[in-house]
């Protein structure tokens, strides 16, 4: 039986926070860092093959609760993070808004993953 338990990794080699179940790549929420040293989080994207477990919210905490267990700060860009953001509280969690997020902050976000 293969262990079907998901783990989320910061890959700082890829600007990226890498997701697996088991031994298998599932999943990825990327990132760059911006003038202001800041994680501009701009595609996430969960293998269909793994659609309908709810990982990628498990992506999106895991990853922003690093982020803030970190002291940086997100620049949410992806639909599915700002989605995220809108609907869940990340304790001590640093973001900074674009201003048509921060404006278009109750409209329902489209999810990329």
């Amino acid at each position: 039986m293969t262990d079907e338990t998901p783990t989320v990794i910061r890959n700082d080699e890829q600007d990226r926070y890498d997701l697996h179940v088991g031994d298998v790549a599932a999943g990825f929420a990327a990132f760059r860092r911006d003038d202001e040293g800041r994680l501009v989080f701009d595609h996430t994207e969960v293998d269909k093959a793994f659609g309908g477990r709810g990982l990628g919210k498990a992506l999106a905490a895991d990853a922003l609760a690093d982020v803030a267990r970190r002291g940086e700060t997100v620049v949410p860009e992806c639909p599915f993070i700002v989605k995220f953001l809108r609907e869940n509280e990340v304790p001590g969690l640093k973001i900074e808004w674009r201003d048509e997020d921060a404006a278009d902050a109750a409209a329902p976000a489209e999810p990329s993953a």
